[in-house]
């Protein structure tokens, strides 16, 4: 009975091993992906190219910045 009890809790011991490597294993998988994102988005807004398409979209919408904000 004692014997069943021990293997028991070790058992369960081993599992929480387990779930505890894969959970330590996803977060940094997580944060290499938020970190691989960053630095795409970090060179995207000091890419030359990316910076023009930016002050064209904001030229074309400049004449409606204020539509809806002006009492009538």
């Amino acid at each position: 009975m004692v014997t069943s009890i021990i293997e028991d809790i070790e058992k369960k011991f081993k599992q929480l091993c387990l779930f505890e490597r894969l959970a330590h294993q996803l977060r940094g998988e997580v944060l290499n992906k938020q970190k691989t994102i960053e630095a795409q988005l970090t060179a995207m807004a000091f890419d030359p190219e990316i910076q023009l398409e930016i002050r064209k979209i904001n030229s074309e919408f400049t004449g409606t910045e204020l539509d809806g904000l002006v009492k009538v």
